[in-house]
């Protein structure tokens, strides 16, 4: 055994099998599909993704549903202090008491904010400047658009999700898997997937594959549009796949002749299909229709 797993270890332990199902146990926890609960209970995995995150020595990270506290305990074990947001009253009040037995010298460096994480805010979660989570599979794309959106601080991030939601984040303009969560997060950030996660890693052992997500913030493309006129030309154009981005956009602008002005000032091909196109020049089509 290691000692980073010795139950004599002087430094933080971490959560296996037998330790998940243990504390589970004694709350009462059952796991959700409701919630999207699929708890880490391999120590190897949290470690990868720790060190997959590329953090800064001390860095402060954002986590979203620690649940049992596998990953938190990982990321404290390395120095980083960590604000959790949990939506379970339960798992949440008892996250603290699990990092005072399993990490007692770093229990001081945990946050825990009670709350649903399509809700917080800078008042609540502080000025994290990274996100590493394992984001509960059912709501990780608006969860991590809504993060993106109300915290700058939050700079880079890495995020275990559905291997089919990490393909559709970090799809590029052409491919099959590209639509409005990638052009949306493209808003905000370069993203990319950062490996797979096998299915034996969790209890209970979900039913699809999981993925890393990386993203770096980045500035959002230069346009007079603001970022929801943006989203509303980027929904419009995926609204209706099949047709040429200029079909789709008669929603959006229903006045052909100004819709078609839109296309000669941006330079776009209105032949083109939305999912040709880039973050760029989605901003660009909504900043020419302002006008």
């Amino acid at each position: 055994m290691s000692s980073s797993d010795s139950s004599t270890s002087a430094g933080p332990r971490l959560l296996g099998p037998a330790d998940v199902r243990s504390l589970a146990a004694a709350l009462g926890v059952r796991p959700t599909k409701q919630r999207g609960q699929n708890f880490v209970i391999d120590p190897n995995t949290v470690r990868r993704i720790v060190r997959a995150a590329d953090l800064t020595a001390g860095e402060h990270v954002l986590e979203i549903g620690p649940g049992l506290g596998s990953l938190t305990l990982a990321l404290l074990a390395e120095g980083h202090p960590v604000t959790a947001v949990e939506i379970d009253p339960l798992l949440a009040r008892a996250l603290p008491s699990t990092v005072a037995t399993y990490a007692p010298a770093q229990a001081e460096q945990l946050t825990v904010v009670e709350a649903d994480a399509m809700e917080v805010g800078p008042e609540q979660i502080g000025t994290p400047t990274a996100c590493v989570a394992n984001l509960p599979y059912n709501v990780a794309v608006p969860v991590l658009l809504h993060l993106l959106r109300v915290s700058d601080d939050l700079r880079h991030g890495l995020v275990m999700v559905q291997a089919e939601v990490a393909d559709r984040l970090a799809a590029a303009p052409g491919s099959r898997t590209y639509g409005v969560p990638s052009a949306k997060a493209a808003w905000y950030a370069d993203v990319r997937r950062a490996g797979p996660i096998g299915r034996n890693v969790f209890w209970p052992a979900p039913n699809v594959d999981s993925g890393l997500v990386a993203f770096e913030r980045r500035d959002p493309p230069v346009t007079e549009a603001t970022r929801e006129e943006t989203f509303a030309v980027i929904e419009a154009a995926f609204s209706q796949r099949r047709k040429t981005v200029r079909s789709a956009l008669a929603r959006w602008m229903p006045d052909r002749d100004r819709l078609d002005e839109v296309f000669r000032t941006t330079g776009i091909d209105p032949r083109l299909r939305g999912e040709m196109l880039g973050i760029t020049e989605f901003a660009a089509l909504a900043g020419a229709g302002r006008h």
